[in-house]
């Protein structure tokens, strides 16, 4: 129930100490503000790290060719590791979950035109699977399929960025030719990618084709990639691991020499990643709570000191008939009224500042949309409450215990 004469007692108290209640709200303000920042900040880690994943399949793995640095076999070292047609073959028996295989001969800088139309892009020759792995995105047309492989097509799928470049003012780029080194390959389909810029810069033709037409033979000179289904982590690891030994007996080199061959288990690095951002926010929650019980421990001292000054009088009203709920109430009330607004402004500075970042902080790979959402809103407004309460509850008991007769007598 509003009662005007105890909100009027409190704000003619605050009015007596401004200074002394503008330091105590600011620790508050202080404390819920960095909790604002290091919440938005860690959560602007976690999207920055689920958008770095968004390039590639979360639960594919990935194959690439090194050298050797151990003898094995009578091998010296500083051997080259060429993977084949048949080493993409084999992983499909060795990873028999899986859902997409893929590899890659990927021609890098290739010069490609459609009449004075000219540019310099990355050609990769792959499988169907790659979509998927890859994350690309059909906007038009369609990707490649086996028929395409099988028949060696010259059929090509390029990027939005692509179109806009080698067809500036066609309507349509779906079934149009463009040549890379002179030869014409037919366009397919039209695709995006939500990777970095540098996958828009990126063609796709059959990989059989590109051994064919520009004599790779059955050598894939980039790697080897597969995606290992409903996989747990473990799963992902002992399949990395299979890989190896087999390659390793295959190409003749040592498993335990990691820089023969390089296998990348993206899986592994997202739970990796995940589980660092999680102990994070664990320790931006510690030092946010922390920060605002300094801030409670301040209130509490200021209240002591209220309390302190205003003896005679709580002896006077307990003596014509107030009771300790009373004197509890309004000491409680008057903390819970200084950590509240105090602890609001707060969290609307620090929401005002986070939006400041997100607008103004573009092309961070790991940092990207800084954002506090409502549950934690929700938890901060919570926690004024109850350090409210926390910061007003001892001495507002000090408060009741003052007996009238040694209150009267205070100086």
């Amino acid at each position: 129930m509003f009662d005007r004469d105890n909100w009027e007692e409190i704000l003619t108290t605050i009015r007596k100490n401004k200074l002394r209640t503008f330091l105590t709200g600011f620790s508050v303000a202080w404390g819920i503000f960095m909790l604002i920042i290091l919440l938005g900040s860690g959560q602007g880690i976690g999207n920055g790290v689920e958008n770095a994943f968004k390039d590639d399949a979360i639960n594919s793995i990935w194959v690439y060719p090194g050298n050797t640095t151990m003898p094995y076999k009578g091998l010296k070292p500083g051997r080259r590791i060429k993977l084949t047609n048949d080493d993409q073959e084999r992983v499909k028996t060795l990873v028999p979950g899986g859902d997409d295989f893929a590899a890659r001969y990927s021609l890098w800088g290739a010069t490609v035109n459609r009449g004075k139309e000219y540019g310099n892009y990355s050609v990769r020759g792959t499988h169907p699977g790659h979509q998927n792995i890859e994350n690309t995105i059909m906007v038009k047309g369609r990707y490649l399929n086996d028929f395409d492989l099988k028949e060696n097509k010259k059929v090509i799928v390029i990027s939005e960025l692509v179109e806009k470049d080698l067809f500036p003012k066609a309507k349509q780029a779906l079934g149009e030719y463009i040549n890379v080194f002179g030869i014409p390959f037919k366009v397919i389909g039209i695709f995006t990618d939500e990777g970095s810029e540098s996958e828009l810069r990126q063609m796709y033709i059959p990989i059989t084709t590109a051994q064919l037409v520009f004599n790779g033979g059955r050598n894939i000179v980039q790697q080897v990639m597969f995606t290992v289904g409903e996989a747990s982590v473990e799963q992902s690891e002992e399949i990395a691991e299979q890989i190896r030994e087999d390659f390793a007996a295959v190409h003749n080199f040592n498993p335990e020499d990691q820089r023969a061959l390089f296998v990348r288990n993206n899986l592994k690095s997202f739970e990796r990643f995940m589980s660092l951002i999680e102990n994070i926010r664990l320790f931006v929650w510690v030092i946010g709570i922390g920060t605002i019980l300094a801030g409670i421990v301040g209130v509490s001292n200021i209240m002591l000191i209220v309390v302190k000054e205003r003896t005679r009088e709580i002896g006077i009203r307990k003596a014509i008939g107030a009771t300790p709920r009373t004197i509890i109430g309004q000491i409680i009330l008057e903390a819970i009224f200084i950590t509240s607004i105090s602890g609001y402004l707060g969290l609307i500075a620090g929401v005002y500042l986070l939006e400041f970042m997100a607008d103004n902080i573009q092309g961070v790979e790991y940092f990207q949309n800084p954002e506090v959402d409502f549950g934690v809103a929700i938890s901060a407004t919570i926690i004024l409450v109850l350090a409210g309460v926390g910061a007003g509850l001892f001495p507002a008991t000090r408060a009741a215990s003052i007996r009238p007769i040694e209150a009267l007598r205070e100086e």
